[in-house]
């Protein structure tokens, strides 16, 4: 299975996930408290061992009204200019059209479309341009609080990518250039979450690569009782689940302890003799 993306392409199954690298390009993330230069975040993240960075410019929260589109893009070109300069595969976090088209303009090769295709110029812009499309389920308008409820919670996230790929396909975009998103959290309970993590295998059936965007999200601070920007250690347990279940893309704020995370686990997985980062002769390794 092949991931097209402008000038980049993917082939699945690979040895460990792609990692998607977050950089919150805004004044009211909830996981990160610290606020982080875009540019200098970016850089890092690709350094620590990121494959996409995912610059965002419009939080998702639902108790902060959604910014206009200007500032949006303001927030956002600057560094995705900036590193897609330096030969990073850089993705859009939007639910914006003229955002994503504004960012593909500055260089990024996907679109992380955080609002399930309701902007009509998505997959049209997708379809233009063969920039890869993440398309997510949510039953939720944008910045809209809602918890509809789910007799089969996997089986409406099925029905729905099910009719969101044919919309995209209907737009002239390319099977290949897209990914598909389950939306833990996004219009769910915790619940209705974890079991749709649980099955996610299930998705497979859907023949397209599937993002895991577990990264400090509700569902696992309500199974630890923990803060946003303290739910590291849930986050690599349900990041070790979701690849055990065949995630594609894990999208996460920790980019250096998910690679460590992927490293140990491959060569625990592994016959052959493990690939060691470290250097013998450094005794820093040994002791404090």
């Amino acid at each position: 299975m092949r991931l097209r993306a402008r000038d980049r392409e993917w082939t699945f199954p690979r040895a460990r996930p792609l990692l998607m690298g977050i950089v919150n390009a805004t004044p009211d993330s909830v996981s990160d408290r610290v606020r982080h230069d875009p540019v200098a975040r970016g850089r890092e993240l690709a350094a620590a061992g990121a494959d996409i960075v995912d610059v965002g410019g419009e939080s998702g929260r639902t108790d902060r009204a959604a910014v206009s589109p200007g500032v949006e893009i303001a927030r956002i070109e600057p560094a995705v200019r900036a590193l897609a300069g330096d030969g990073i595969a850089v993705s859009v976090d939007t639910f914006r059209a003229e955002v994503a088209a504004a960012a593909i303009e500055a260089g990024a090769v996907l679109i992380n479309d955080v609002g399930a295709l309701t902007d009509p110029g998505m997959a049209p812009l997708a379809a233009r341009t063969g920039a890869g499309l993440v398309v997510m389920h949510t039953r939720a308008k944008p910045k809209e609080a809602s918890f509809p409820g789910y007799e089969d919670p996997v089986a409406d996230v099925k029905a729905f990518l099910e009719e969101r790929i044919a919309a995209a396909l209907d737009a002239g975009v390319v099977a290949e250039q897209l990914v598909l998103d389950p939306g833990l959290d996004y219009a769910k309970t915790p619940e209705e979450s974890i079991e749709i993590l649980r099955r996610l295998s299930e998705l497979h059936a859907l023949e397209r690569p599937l993002l895991l965007a577990v990264s400090n999200k509700y569902f696992v601070g309500m199974l630890t009782g923990r803060a946003p920007d303290e739910r590291l250690a849930g986050t690599l347990a349900a990041l070790a689940h979701g690849v055990e279940q065949g995630a594609a893309i894990a999208r996460v704020h920790d980019v250096r302890a998910a690679d460590d995370h992927l490293a140990v686990r491959a060569a625990l997985r592994d016959d052959e003799a493990p690939v060691l980062a470290g250097d013998r002769a450094d005794e820093s390794l040994k002791w404090l």
